[in-house]
């Protein structure tokens, strides 16, 4: 199959052509058993780039040379927790001075300004541990929960870093405990309103999408109001137990902790349906929240839930049921054996002989953050060396996210991005008439170069080929490129024609010999070298393949 038609497989479309036809997409096979086929470029550049951001022609290297199993520890290695952000451009804050931590420190309120100040610095932050975060999964599963426990609309930029941080924290943890904090995260108390959920009016919102998207999921209607995995009554009744807290301590407002308060608690008995085995809550007070968690987590569903939101955001959108049979159900029944921790289960799917299906890479159209952060780390920007600037970089670099529409702390619904729930589109969803375009200018941005704050900011496409083993033959220099960001080898017309981009009508050997001669020390050439790789790059960064995962 042609790989420049992989996006026309994908949305269902075919070329206008008699003479040719576009192949199906191939069937995904494999189990879920270790792999044990080759091991080489690209396989670990696959693995690499779902559980990374952007990986670097070197770290492919050295995960070819150290193995997969080597490969999986690194990358769910225990790391520290990155240093908290920093006030980088603003001089007003009485108590977080340009420079300091300002995380535990309230906000005065009578300094114009400072909130937002704050929030870029949050933006830029969260970033810059995407791009600094190198062959580690813990940012890339950190997205994954964000997605999973949407919180969304923080007025005080302290809740979300609190928030953020604690996802952070317990990315490859244990699911049950990663429900029972987020249960009690201020910020989550905020957007779904249990702060205002009493005993005087119980508020449904959160013990509503605690049951349909964040542990167990509905399942098929099986009568009204009886969603095969929960009923409306044990909404009804879960709210009810999970009365009493707010997001805000009221001895001390200024802290960024949850508080108890046992008098708007229900004290009341729990009544759950034939779902729960009519079990009977009893009064547990500030504890009550892990009584309910508890009885959920009683439900081997939950294990399948959850291992379907991980195989949708690694692996593939076809939940088929093959896949439900080979991969869910051995992969549930390992977290349930492991009481619900999420690393062995996630290393085993990473690990599986399905994963590394021919058909699985580049499957995927990478969403805009993948998208971004494939040029920025794996073709590689200059960075200023100044902390401030890097910042600045990194914040604009957030708020221009939008126009692509997945912007981070401002997810369009609980449910999270479309394009990993909403069928039958899914990843599809990333790109269309309007976004595209985006992607497009984007790239384009990247290439030719623009400025932030003061501080240029294009792609080092000199140094990204001198990472390169041979960048001296066109042949391979084109080759190798298209192996650090494409999923799959291009084709031989393909290679003609991007040849015809960097050296038009010209034979190898003129390549060969400008780069040698700028290599060795020859600084007149370096921007025509620098210009034909920029026009290469750009090219490629624009083709359909540049957009698959």
């Amino acid at each position: 199959m042609n790989r420049r038609d992989s996006l026309s497989v994908l949305f269902g479309k075919r070329k206008k052509s008699t003479s040719k036809t576009i192949a199906p997409p191939l069937p995904v096979t494999g189990s879920f058993l270790p792999y044990s086929g080759i091991w080489g470029f690209e396989q670990a550049a696959h693995l690499l780039r779902r559980t990374t951001f952007g990986p670097t022609h070197a770290e492919i290297k050295q995960a070819v040379a150290d193995g997969l199993d080597s490969t999986i520890s690194l990358l769910f290695q225990d790391k520290p927790l990155p240093d908290p952000p920093i006030m980088y451009d603003f001089q007003n804050d009485p108590l977080a001075p340009q420079g300091e931590v300002w995380v535990d420190e309230i906000e005065t309120p009578d300094v114009n300004g400072l909130r937002a100040a704050r929030r870029r610095s949050l933006r830029g932050w969260t970033y810059m541990n995407m791009l600094h975060e190198g062959v580690n999964i813990r940012e890339k599963m950190t997205l994954f929960w964000h997605n999973h426990f949407v919180v969304a609309s923080t007025n005080d930029p302290r809740y979300t870093y609190t928030y953020i941080n604690f996802l952070r924290e317990n990315a490859l943890g244990n699911f049950q405990e990663l429900v029972e904090g987020i249960t009690v995260d201020p910020s989550m108390l905020q957007y779904l309103n249990g702060t205002q959920n009493s005993k005087n009016a119980p508020n449904e919102n959160y013990s509503r999408e605690l049951l349909e998207l964040f542990t167990i999921g509905k399942g098929a209607a099986a009568g009204p109001g009886d969603y095969t995995n929960y009923t409306e009554d044990d909404v009804v009744e879960l709210a009810k137990a999970l009365t009493g807290w707010r997001f805000f301590d009221v001895d001390n407002p200024t802290l960024v902790q949850a508080n108890f308060i046992p008098n708007r608690h229900d004290t009341s008995d729990k009544q759950l349906s034939h779902r729960f085995n009519n079990v009977v809550i009893t009064d547990a007070g500030e504890n009550e929240y892990k009584t309910v968690i508890n009885i959920i987590f009683q439900q081997d569903e939950v294990a399948r839930f959850i291992c379907r939101k991980l195989y949708r955001w690694f692996v593939h959108e076809d939940l088929n049921s093959d896949i439900e049979v080979n991969i869910i159900e051995p992969m549930s029944q390992m977290l349930i054996a492991d009481n619900y921790n999420i690393k062995p289960a996630l290393m085993a799917l990473l690990s599986s002989d399905h994963f590394y299906d021919v058909a699985i890479r580049g499957c995927m159209i990478n969403h805009p953050i993948d998208f971004l952060l494939k040029m920025v780390r794996s073709v590689g920007i200059d960075l200023p060396t100044n902390i401030n600037d890097e910042y600045a970089i990194f914040k604009q670099i957030f708020i221009n996210m939008r126009e692509l529409e997945m912007e981070i702390y401002d997810h369009p619904n609980v449910a999270g991005w479309k394009a990993f729930y909403q069928a039958p589109q899914f990843y599809k969803l990333w790109i269309s008439a309007v976004s595209l375009p985006v992607r497009t200018r984007f790239s384009e941005a990247f290439i030719s170069g623009f400025n932030i704050s003061g501080n240029p900011v294009k792609l080092n496409v000199l140094d990204f080929a001198a990472s390169l083993d041979n960048p001296f033959d066109p042949n391979a220099l084109i080759n190798e490129i298209a192996g650090v960001i494409f999923a799959h080898p291009i084709s031989q017309p393909q290679l003609v024609a991007l040849k015809e981009i960097l050296i038009p009508g010209l034979p190898d050997f003129e390549w060969t010999d400008e780069y040698s001669l700028y290599v060795s020390g020859d600084t007149s050439l370096e921007a025509a070298v620098e210009n034909k790789l920029k026009a290469l790059i750009g090219t490629m960064m624009k083709m359909p393949e540049f957009y698959l995962i």
